[in-house]
C-alpha cells in the first residue's frame, strides 16, 4: 500500500476530538495509517484516507464520520498503476 495517495484535500474524513475517547480502534483498523492515538486520536494524513469507512464503523464513540464510496478508489489505483497523479476521469 506504500505510495497510495488520495486526491489532495477532498477526503470526507472528519474526527471530533471532543467526542473521541482515545480507545485506538481507528488506528487499529485503518489500512493506511491515517490516525495516531496519544490520549485522543488525531488525523495524521487525511489525504491518505481511501474512505473505506472502517474507522467510523469501529468507533464506539461515533467520533469519526466519513462518506464511504465518495472517494474514487479508481483514482488511487490508476495513479499507482500508471505512475501518475491520481485521476478517475470524472472531473
Amino acid at each position: 500500500m506504500e505510495g497510495f495517495r488520495y486526491l489532495e484535500g477532498v477526503a470526507t474524513l472528519r474526527l471530533s476530538e471532543a467526542a473521541c475517547t482515545g480507545c485506538g480502534m481507528c488506528a487499529q483498523v485503518c489500512p493506511h495509517g491515517v490516525f495516531a492515538v496519544a490520549g485522543k486520536a488525531r488525523i495524521l494524513d487525511g489525504d491518505a484516507c481511501m474512505e473505506c469507512g472502517a474507522c467510523a464503523r469501529n468507533c464506539p464513540a461515533e467520533a469519526i464520520t466519513v462518506s464511504p464510496g465518495v472517494g474514487c478508489a479508481a483514482a488511487i489505483l490508476n495513479g499507482w498503476l500508471y505512475g501518475s497523479k491520481p485521476s478517475c476521469g470524472c472531473s
